[in-house]
């Protein structure tokens, strides 16, 4: 891992290692013993993402913005070599040094002149070795150099010959890999065969900070993660670099009129459509839990195991099944009564879709909790409310209900903070859309979080950090929209 430079990687395994050791090595701390798995598990699945996806969030990082500036630098140079009119073709056999793993090791070229063959005495001075420091003579034992019929080298002293497959996993490392042959020249692979002497038509000034292209007599100077034209024009090369933006990301939000604009209609209609769900779905599974709670009710058990089919069936399939069926020409929904809604065509059509399929996949859950809640209640509790005179209406708003959201009051808050982000059934039968306005990166029954994974993945130019950013609002939204609704739990636990 150290030598792939994933420090980070290293250190954290060291200090777990430890952990183990030291907990589970001694008869004490018997509590840890217990709660590390489970605080291992919380740290890699929430916090690390957390805070991973806090970090980015105050970067540029996406698409042309992904390494360092050194790298950039190195990629962009490397892409411009052009070959040298009239140089040497090379045949060229891909090679690491001798006890050096082949996925890490030092990339070394051994190349052949052209006439170089299977005929050739082996080990011939035209066979050469291409480092990062030039090229030099192959050396070594000549009897122990193998040459294929078109010069290829398969075996050399000192050096492990990668194969096709080998070579091909260290693409990356190839593109920006070359043997210098002299000022701004140097052999680069052409393949997984052969190689050709360049030169770079683009250079770098560590002095300035400025690259020159020779073809066009062009210089860039670096600047918001880029290297952009001197003269004025606004091009830029594609390959940038990641840096930090601080609250650029954030403030990009609130001050773009498209994104503003999007974000605020997406940021109402997500509250509208958690809060919907959450106020469909426990009215109607508690009028079903309170109808199947009468015991003069017959066959109720094979009833329950009926309604609560909808919350076994896989969402996936169940919000494609709804998707169809919301088919403006042929879904059954429009057959069967007749109408000819364009169910996922236009905005409050979608979102009525939405709803509707939603209401369908929750219901089931809020049926099982509130038929739990009630059975809870004493039944000496509601006997005594009508003894008093008090009647089946009165007896359900100041009796039952009360105890009731005692009971599923969390639950509820659980319910609206995963809908709040209940990205797969939006996604699945809506896809955010409709577009409408020209807009295209948010829809009309985007939530937050369909929003910022069009933005990381799915547009021309993915921008994970700005994405990020977006995360970050819809954590500290869902927050402070929360622990409100904890305090009036603890306020109605109180009074009860």
């Amino acid at each position: 891992m150290a030598a792939k430079g994933w420090t980070f990687g290293v250190i954290v395994v060291a200090l777990l290692g430890t952990a183990v050791l030291l907990i589970y090595g001694t008869q004490r701390a018997v509590p840890m013993k217990y709660l590390l798995p489970g605080m291992l598990v919380m740290a890699g699945l929430q916090i690390w993402p957390m805070v991973f996806t806090a970090g980015i969030a105050f970067t540029n990082y996406g698409d042309g913005h992904l390494f360092s500036k050194e790298t950039a630098i190195q990629y962009i140079t490397a892409n411009s070599v052009r070959e040298v009119p009239g140089s040497t073709r090379y045949t060229m056999s891909i090679a690491v040094p001798d006890g050096q793993p082949k996925e890490t090791g030092d990339l070394v070229f051994l190349l052949t002149q052209p006439q170089a063959a299977a005929g050739d005495p082996p080990g011939a001075p035209e066979v050469t070795v291409g480092t990062t420091e030039g090229l030099r003579p192959l050396g070594g034992n000549p009897a122990d150099v193998a040459l294929t019929a078109t010069g290829k080298v398969t075996k050399a002293p000192g050096y492990q010959v990668l194969s096709g497959r080998e070579a091909n996993r260290r693409s990356k490392d190839l593109a920006s890999f070359a043997v210098p042959t002299g000022p701004d020249r140097g052999i680069k692979a052409s393949g997984l065969s052969e190689a050709y002497e360049g030169a770079a038509t683009v250079t770098y000034d560590p002095a300035t900070d400025l690259l020159t292209d020779k073809e066009t007599n062009r210089t860039y100077r670096a600047g918001n993660g880029r290297f952009v034209a001197t003269d004025g024009s606004g091009d830029s090369f594609p390959q940038g670099w990641l840096e930090g933006v601080g609250l650029n990301n954030f403030t990009r939000v609130l001050t773009e009129d498209s994104l503003r604009t999007g974000f605020v209609g997406a940021f109402i209609w997500n509250i509208a459509f958690a809060g919907l769900t959450v106020i469909g779905t426990f009215v109607l599974g508690m009028l079903i839990a309170l109808l199947f709670n009468d015991p003069r009710l017959r066959g109720r058990g094979l009833y329950r195991s009926l309604l609560i089919l909808p919350y076994a069936l896989p969402t996936f399939v169940t919000a494609l099944v709804w998707r169809g069926m919301f088919n403006q020409d042929y879904g059954l929904i429009n057959n069967l009564t007749g109408l000819n809604v364009d169910w996922l065509g236009s905005s409050g059509g979608a979102r009525a879709a939405l709803l509707i399929t939603n209401l369908w996949l929750g219901f089931p859950y809020m049926f099982l909790v509130c038929t739990g809640a009630l059975q809870s209640i004493p039944s000496d509790v509601k006997e005594a409310a009508r003894i008093d005179g008090a009647s089946g209406v009165q007896t359900l708003v100041r009796i039952t209900m009360p105890l009731l959201l005692v009971a599923v009051g969390p639950l509820l808050i659980a319910t609206f903070a995963f809908n709040f982000n209940n990205f797969s059934v939006v996604y699945l039968l809506t896809k955010g859309g409709p577009f409408e306005g020209g807009q295209t990166d948010i829809g009309a029954t985007d939530l937050l979080i369909t929003m910022a994974y069009r933005l990381a993945f799915s547009g021309s130019a993915p921008n994970y950090g700005f994405a990020a950013a977006v995360c970050v609002f819809i954590f500290a939204v869902t927050a402070l929209m929360i622990l409100p609704s904890f305090r009036a739990t603890r306020a109605l636990e109180e009074v009860n």
